[in-house]
């Protein structure tokens, strides 16, 4: 039998960053900006939440809000950094000579590896939301890298994408780990396939809902489940969007 956590939308980390007083080195923007970190996983002194999942050490579904909100240049090591941007838009500077632009839909991978800095920013006038998913590298001290791709939930749709991984047209990654996603426009019946049941499998309701076996999620709702070769659920509303996420244990 499968083993397996759910966690719900209110039992996440919670963290309010503003970006002035003891925070204003770190926090870019305006004196009314802040970051919203809702957090399934994290570690060390971040905040509260799970410490993690497999090769996962940080989940967050992040807010900025205000005009230059995010957070100012800083540096990573030994860490793979994702952002998937639901909503509003993203710019991204980091040290090996990347700006980037992301927009709904579109997702980076940004490998610090051997050591590189980052900055986020919403530059726009309205909130930007992003889920962020930092893991464990394969090798440590690889040299840095950053790659970005685009999820179409349109022509993507009733599917499960494997955006990052092995599979054809994923952004490879240096870590036994896929993300992938699942829009969904009806209630329907759905398998994802464990690709080693040595892995474990989370799964995170971005929209909509889903019944699994184990509990049935809302939005924001997430479950992770391991000791499974194939996990069966059905979406329960008419738009159902999932981020999932297999990792080694």
């Amino acid at each position: 039998m499968a083993d397996y956590f759910v966690l719900r939308d209110e039992e996440r980390g919670h963290s309010h960053l503003p970006s002035t007083g003891s925070f204003a080195e770190y926090v870019a923007g305006h004196p009314d900006g802040w970051i919203d970190r809702k957090s399934s996983f994290n570690f060390r002194d971040y905040q509260s939440g799970r410490p993690g999942f497999g090769k996962i050490r940080v989940f967050g579904d992040e807010v900025f809000s205000g005009n230059g909100a995010g957070y100012n240049m800083h540096p990573h090591h030994n860490f793979i950094i994702m952002a998937f941007v639901l909503r509003g838009a993203l710019t991204h500077i980091n040290t090996i000579g990347k700006i980037d632009v992301l927009k709904p839909g579109d997702y980076y991978i940004f490998s610090a590896g051997s050591g590189g800095k980052h900055s986020e920013l919403n530059i726009e006038p309205g909130e930007m939301n992003a889920i962020y998913i930092w893991a464990l590298p394969g090798r440590l001290f690889a040299p840095p890298s950053y790659r970005r791709g685009n999820f179409d939930c349109a022509r993507r749709a009733n599917a499960i994408a494997e955006l990052i991984g092995d599979a054809p047209g994923a952004l490879p990654v240096d870590q036994d780990l896929r993300v992938s996603r699942l829009f969904s426009d009806a209630v329907a019946d759905y398998e994802y396939k464990v690709v080693d049941r040595r892995h474990g499998v989370y799964f995170f309701v971005l929209e909509g809902g889903a019944r699994f076996t184990q509990a049935e999620l809302r939005r924001r709702d997430s479950l992770g489940v391991w000791n499974s070769g194939a996990v069966e659920f059905e979406t329960t509303a008419e738009r159902t969007d999932l981020l999932i996420v297999e990792t080694a244990l």
